[in-house]
């Protein structure tokens, strides 16, 4: 995971130059001296959630942590401005003002560091892209529903939990239960009393919400874009619809201004960074963003391709921190597959960041779903999930197919709330290669589909079974899980006759041979039969003089 990279600064002098929307600007701090937090006393500025979270993972808590200094903020509000988010990972604040004179007096604070010139105009072909914020939903798709076998009556939903293979996560009682998704979206319409959202409402599954772009409204009066993502995971209406993770908790925070309209604004990242932070701060496991952004309403804030290299944009650096805070990130690739843009947008470019592409209910490639790679290179998206279309639930009733990597996310981002629910110990980076290791194009991943389609069931085994502490000291078995050929090394302490055994998960013997070392030390030994198994979890035991080892492995 990337640290998070040096802002770009500019002299006080330039602090007029650099909106990041009209009217409004980002004003960097130099320091976060003489603050009254400290990272001795973390329950001041994080929930105990939060720093569990940090204990679990071993996440060191540092000054990055700390919030902006409050008499900063106070000296900035002094001049006249009218602060908006503050951010404590950018060290910096976004505020309002359209005087002059108060730009002029805050550049003359002491504090006041400079400004991050927004700024990333080329020239050439600059192309309108299609965003992942950017869908179509329609109540015309007919739906296959299957029900034989299922604990769960998931209506629409079936097909893109079913492609997942996530049904058997839920049928053993894996649905999110204790997991906390943070939802970052442009609105959420009348999700406080739609039907399909009673289960979350009753069950205080709702743990709260909050508007980074209005600060006085409620996420409930925009946007019924958020609406249909949060129905994808948490909706519950037996028959019709029932979400990835029905039980997981959420919390909805609204950092984009609108979907599908204007304006489009660079201080929409700075939002998302501040939106995030908050998710950090109160625990929360997963975040979902259905956002992307490459072009601006101004042109001289746009991002190129080359800026898209997991390091530049301001809410690309945003993600990665908070994926180095534990938290798994969970966004759209963007739907710019048709058009002249092509790539990925931003956060998506995050090599800490879990991009989702979109198929249709068959596993083909949506037309509109973004591709890879990002300018540096690396492969993207990682995963793809259903979204041409999704079956969501729609604002002012009813349900129906969402079209778009903004359903695609949200569907895989459930799913994986529910695998780590599973297995709570694991990182947020070991979830997802696990989910990687066990998608359809595993073995040659693209930039269309990235490693493809995840199989949540496989991924429940990997986790279960790649684990070297789960074998005896001294034995590791590789590739885990394996295809044609299991790798057994073993240390021996002289020369000596290994017998090798192995059995299935009903204690079948399958295989047997023994071994005769010709030297001590480090032996490996190539088992091809494992080419002839069957899929499933086998036990391999190593039998020597005076030793005995065990160990597990996947096929």
């Amino acid at each position: 995971m990337k640290s998070l990279l040096s802002i770009l600064l500019l002299t006080s002098a330039l602090l007029l130059n650099a909106q990041v929307a009209p009217d409004k600007y980002f004003v960097k701090f130099s320091d976060k001296n003489n603050s009254p937090y400290s990272i001795d006393q973390p329950e001041e500025f994080l929930t105990q959630r939060a720093i569990d979270r940090r204990d679990r993972y071993d996440i060191e808590i540092t000054e990055q942590d700390i919030p902006v200094n409050p008499g900063y903020l106070d000296g900035v509000a002094a001049t006249g401005a009218q602060l908006l988010n503050a951010t404590k990972w950018l060290n910096g604040v976004t505020i309002y003002t359209d005087d002059p004179a108060v730009l002029d007096a805050i550049s003359e604070l002491p504090y006041v560091e400079g400004t991050y010139k927004a700024s990333h105009s080329r020239a050439g072909v600059k192309p309108k892209p299609f965003f992942a914020s950017e869908y179509i939903i329609t109540e015309n798709y007919e739906y296959q529903i299957f029900k034989s076998g299922n604990e769960l009556d998931y209506g629409g939903a079936y097909n893109q939990i079913e492609m997942l293979n996530g049904i058997p996560l839920h049928n053993n009682g894996y649905r999110g239960q204790g997991m906390v998704i943070a939802v970052l979206d442009a609105g959420f319409m009348n999700a406080d009393y739609l039907e399909v959202f009673d289960t979350l409402w009753n069950n205080n599954r709702i743990l709260g919400s909050k508007d980074f772009v209005d600060h006085s409204g409620t996420v409930y009066d925009y946007s019924s874009h958020g609406t249909s993502v949060l129905s994808t995971m948490g909706g519950y209406i037996a028959g019709e619809l029932i979400g990835t993770a029905p039980d997981a908790s959420y919390w909805l925070l609204r950092s984009e201004e609108s979907i599908n309209g204007s304006p489009e604004n660079l201080i929409e990242e700075y939002n998302w960074v501040s939106a995030a932070e908050f998710a950090d701060s109160v625990g929360a496991d997963l975040i979902n963003s259905s956002l992307g952004y490459t072009e601006f309403d101004d042109p001289e804030m746009n991002h190129t391709y080359e800026d898209l290299d997991g390091n530049t944009t301001v809410i690309t650096r945003g993600a990665d921190i908070a994926a180095n805070k534990g938290i798994l990130v969970v966004n759209s690739a963007g739907n710019s597959g048709g058009s002249l843009w092509y790539y990925v947008g931003a956060p998506a470019d995050g090599d800490s960041v879990f991009s989702i592409g979109a198929v249709t209910p068959e596993g083909e490639l949506a037309g509109f779903s973004s591709h890879g790679p990002t300018s540096d290179g690396r492969i993207k998206p990682n995963v793809v999930g259903q979204g041409a279309p999704a079956h969501v639930a729609f604002a002012f009733g009813g349900y129906g197919g969402g079209y778009g990597t903004s359903f695609s996310s949200p569907v895989i981002a459930g799913m994986t709330a529910c695998l780590w629910q599973a297995h709570p110990w694991k990182t947020n980076y070991e979830i997802m290669m696990a989910l990687q290791q066990s998608a359809s194009l595993a073995g040659d991943p693209n930039n269309d589909m990235g490693y493809g389609i995840p199989d949540y069931n496989m991924a429940f085994t990997i986790l279960s079974v790649n684990n070297q502490d789960k074998n005896s000291p001294g034995l590791i078995l590789y590739p885990n899980p394996v295809n044609n050929r299991l790798y057994i090394q073993v240390q021996v302490d002289s020369v000596d006759s290994l017998y090798i055994s192995i059995t299935d998960e009903t204690g079948k013997l399958v295989y047997s041979a023994t071994y005769e070392t010709a030297y001590a030390g480090t032996q490996i030994i190539p088992v091809d039969a494992v080419a002839s198994f069957s899929s499933g979890i086998y036990f391999v035991e190593v039998i020597s003089t005076g030793k005995v080892l065990t160990g597990k492995f996947i096929k």
